[in-house]
């Protein structure tokens, strides 16, 4: 059965076991409670089908790498239960949350342990990412100062910055934030990458490195332009080029693409989702098998 409303489904899974959501426990002692000691990944669900998983995993296995676990877990393992939580809870639009940590060792120790024991907690959660509002009439923006650490490239649960910012905005009325660097330029989004149209047309994100993360919707964007023929340039652009652009757009896995229609009070373009944007969006509808 499809899932009919938003929220947590009752089936959760914990180091390798199916409980319910309401059953499942992590100790206080975990290092990803204590130290922020953890990664995460969640991937998109449509029509009952994950979207992208393998590049979730793979990039979920470089952020363990990155952070020094000596080893990451077993990807069949994940892939048959992502699939099985999505079966369990049906689900047929929405997401899969997936948490790995260092564990817990019943103290508190800065030093990492030589042999991690990892605490894997994953859920799912029905939730409507097509036909809705932000995706007919875009969101509006405000611009914060990136507080976040120098390694933005991992995927960790340290998410306090990004947390601020999104409280910020909802604060001033507002959608969403985009993380502006010490030299004035754009970094990304909350959680989102963040992308612009120039006032010639052409199509411009942040290219990648510790400053932000390789966001697997932004790779499926630039692949599907590619195979179209069209031309993606990767380089930082300003928030006063931002504001100046003819559009602007957000892309994650759950955003998938966002217009944005305003940053900073500045309305972006005639402040309509613009039609490179509308083009975007169809690809991705499109490669994603959406009606």
């Amino acid at each position: 059965m499809a899932n009919r409303t938003a929220g947590v489904g009752k089936f959760a899974w914990l180091n390798g076991t199916f409980v319910t959501a309401q059953e499942a426990r992590v100790s206080p002692f975990d290092r990803g409670f204590l130290f922020a000691d953890g990664v995460y990944e969640v991937a998109a669900v449509y029509n009952g089908q994950l979207i992208d998983l393998e590049r979730h995993l793979e990039r979920l296995e470089r952020s363990l790498r990155e952070l020094g676990y000596p080893k990451a877990p077993d990807r069949r393992q994940l892939e048959v239960m992502h699939r099985e939580l999505v079966t369990l809870n049906g689900i047929e639009e929405g997401l899969v949350y997936l948490q790995v940590t260092r564990g817990a060792y019943g103290g508190r120790d800065f030093a990492a342990p030589a042999q991690p024991r990892l605490t894997m907690f994953a859920f799912a959660e029905g939730k409507q990412l097509l036909d809705t509002a932000a995706h007919r009439d875009g969101i509006r923006v405000i611009a914060t100062p990136d507080i976040r650490w120098a390694r933005r490239d991992i995927k960790s649960v340290g998410l306090l910055a990004q947390a601020m910012a999104k409280t910020e905005a909802k604060a001033a009325g507002k959608d969403d934030a985009w993380f502006v660097d010490a030299g004035g330029t754009v970094t990304e989004g909350a959680s989102a990458n963040a992308w612009i149209v120039t006032q010639d047309g052409d199509i411009v994100t942040r290219a990648l490195s510790n400053d932000i993360l390789a966001g697997v919707t932004r790779l499926a964007m630039m692949d599907l332009v590619s195979q179209t023929g069209g031309k993606i340039i990767e380089r930082s652009f300003s928030l006063e080029e931002a504001k100046q652009a003819a559009e602007a757009f957000a892309t994650s896995a759950v955003a998938l693409v966002t217009p944005v229609v305003e940053l900073d009070g500045v309305r972006i373009g005639d402040g309509a989702p613009g039609p490179v944007t509308r083009r975007m969006q169809a690809l991705y509808r499109q490669a994603i098998g959406a009606r």
